[in-house]
């Protein structure tokens, strides 16, 4: 299968402009003969901590689930990305969504926000094996590729993982020598991050990633952030060979790939991440955690 992902540089919150920028790289990625295509995590936002972000999920229905139809339907292809959306309980959730020529052929939810990402929505429980016409998909978003539950529902299951992430850096703050070698290190993990799940669950990965610069607020701090989007766009085989890497900046890449189940080539760690952290992270997705939640009930959740 001829398959493709999009690397992303969103203007944060605008969904308009964001879905032409899709439309028009799925239609490149088309052009060079693409049958599948990701798209990463937040195609239709970009990530970070702005509070537009709680005005703009969009229903399971809306615009940016009728361009991926309308594309898939115009070139018979399929498609797969995340967004933020308000579901009728009044609850916002990131949602992956595979689509076909057919519609919408299945739906997972990422399990648990990362960061500040949980001020704009909640987790969910799925599996995120999607069944697509002779074909299983598993769908996975960022820091799902960490941890080991992600692995174990998915393992052996899927003939192809499609998956998306918008990974930021970590700030040039003071003392900048401390820093950078975490950001160093923060950098080497998103990258092993994707280009090791195949091995951990027995199929291909295509990885969409954003790229960019991020600048929002720090919740709860005094202080502005500014970083960028790492990890990188990359087309996986199920061996762990890297097919395809995105360079700099919004673009795609393509590769054949063998879809199909095999041997697993890593094993399952004993333990909740397949990748250690750092203290710094660590320390961060608690306090971030902590504040989202109070900022999600305040904020986003409908009344």
């Amino acid at each position: 299968m001829r398959c493709a992902a999009i690397q992303l540089e969103a203007v944060p919150a605008d969904v308009d402009a964001n879905l032409a920028t899709v439309e028009r790289l799925v239609e490149d990625a088309v052009t060079a003969g693409a049958q599948t295509i990701a798209l990463p995590e937040f195609f239709t936002t970009g990530v970070g901590f702005w509070p537009e972000l709680a005005d703009a999920a969009l229903p399971a229905d809306g615009k940016a689930t009728e361009l991926l139809i309308a594309l898939a339907r115009h070139h018979e292809v399929m498609i797969g990305g995340s967004l933020l959306i308000r579901d009728p309980d009044g609850n916002v959730r990131n949602a992956y969504l595979v689509v076909t020529s057919q519609g919408v052929a299945g739906r997972h939810d990422k399990d648990l926000p990362t960061m500040w990402e949980n001020a704009f929505y909640i987790g969910g429980h799925d599996d995120g094996v999607i069944d697509v016409g002779g074909i299983t998909v598993g769908a996975a978003v960022c820091w799902e590729l960490m941890r080991t539950q992600t692995v174990r529902r998915l393992r052996g299951r899927i003939d192809l993982a499609m998956t998306g992430s918008g990974w930021w850096s970590i700030p040039d703050w003071w003392p900048r020598a401390a820093f950078r070698r975490m950001e160093r290190r923060n950098a080497l993990t998103a990258r092993l991050a994707a280009s090791s799940f195949a091995g951990y669950v027995g199929a291909p990965v295509l990885h969409a990633a954003h790229a960019g610069t991020v600048r929002c607020r720090m919740p709860w701090l005094p202080l502005g952030y500014e970083g960028r989007f790492e990890g990188g766009t990359m087309i996986v085989a199920a061996d762990g060979t890297v097919l395809a890497v995105a360079g700099e900046g919004e673009g795609v890449v393509v590769a054949d790939v063998s879809t199909g189940r095999c041997a697993p080539s890593s094993d399952v760690p004993e333990r909740f991440w397949l990748h250690t952290r750092g203290a710094l992270p660590a320390a961060v997705w608690h306090y971030q955690r902590l504040h989202g939640r109070h900022y999600y009930r305040r904020h986003v959740a409908a009344s």
